[in-house]
């Protein structure tokens, strides 16, 4: 852990081995607010408009890697992550955890991994009931990129005569718009793709059955893996993988399994992500296929 300070924001901490670092904000969060591979550029997104900022009563994205709790509403999922968060060293890397939220009661926690010698991070994420009754929630990670292709896969594809009932689901929030050509619809695979001048939102969400999904930004690939539990309850409607994306952001989003939190009880959803340079960002199921899949 060395302790820096980026983007206007002070007692940030960096850790790093030879191929992969991060860097956490302490002012703010919990937030992982840069991912690149050594020597690279950051793929996450940093809101030029915010970075720096700390206190105040809004809910500010700031970009990089944050926890939510699910499913989405108003006020509970916007309370403003505008103070400050401990950080410790843990095996292999740092724990950061935020003062319980005022509002919901809810205890904020991220332990961040690096291993030994590999692009690899292994990020569990932590709620805790810190109130007085139970809670139903979900962990839901969110990882806000700079742009570039988010890549769901779709479970394995076969032919009507043997596979009569649905083996899938995929939700639509009320502004999808299917014909909008960021999207990429392929038989096995769901493409977003972010385009700056494109202005309005678009988002989808799948229940995810091979515990991962993809987004390459700026020629790296960044894989998310995660455990799939094909006995629980997910949030809106079974997703386990949402995808975003404004004129600003592409988000990758994975959720973890709706659960009734009693006080003092606690939900963990674990991402490992893995960092492969020199990948190009894929158009088609075919690109997906010969240079994803052969890394996951």
């Amino acid at each position: 852990m060395q302790e820096i300070d980026y983007r206007d924001w002070k007692g940030c901490v960096r850790l790093a081995n030879r191929h992969v670092e991060l860097i956490a904000t302490t002012a703010v969060g919990p937030r992982i607010i840069h991912l690149a591979p050594a020597g690279g550029e950051n793929l996450f997104f940093v809101d030029p408009t915010t970075a720096g900022a700390t206190g105040g009563d809004e809910w500010r994205i700031y970009g990089g890697h944050r926890l939510w709790h699910a499913p989405e509403q108003r006020p509970r999922t916007y309370c403003p992550d505008n103070g400050p968060v401990s950080a410790e060293p843990i095996d292999g890397g740092m724990r950061l955890t935020q003062p319980v939220e005022p509002a919901t009661g809810i205890e904020k926690r991220m332990d961040v991994q690096l291993a030994p010698d590999a692009a690899e991070v292994r990020v569990a994420h932590r709620l805790t009931n810190r109130g007085p009754w139970a809670v139903t929630l979900a962990p839901w990670a969110i990882s806000v990129l700079a742009g570039g292709v988010a890549v769901l896969p779709l479970p394995p594809r076969g032919p009507q005569p043997e596979n009569l009932a649905p083996d899938s689901m995929m939700a639509a929030w009320a502004y999808l718009d299917m014909t909008d050509p960021r999207w990429t619809w392929g038989r096995r695979y769901v493409l977003l793709a972010h385009d700056a001048s494109a202005a309005a939102p678009q988002k989808t969400g799948l229940r995810v059955t091979d515990g991962w999904c993809a987004a390459v930004v700026g020629g790296t690939l960044l894989i998310k893996s995660f455990a799939y539990d094909a006995a629980a309850e997910y949030p809106d409607f079974g997703c386990t993988v949402e995808s975003f994306t404004n004129a600003d952001i592409l988000e990758l989003e994975t959720l973890g399994p709706l659960v009734e939190l009693a006080p003092g009880a606690s939900a963990e959803h674990v991402e490992t992500w893995r960092l492969f340079p020199n990948v190009p960002p894929p158009t088609c199921d075919a690109d997906v296929e010969r240079d994803l899949l052969p890394r996951i």
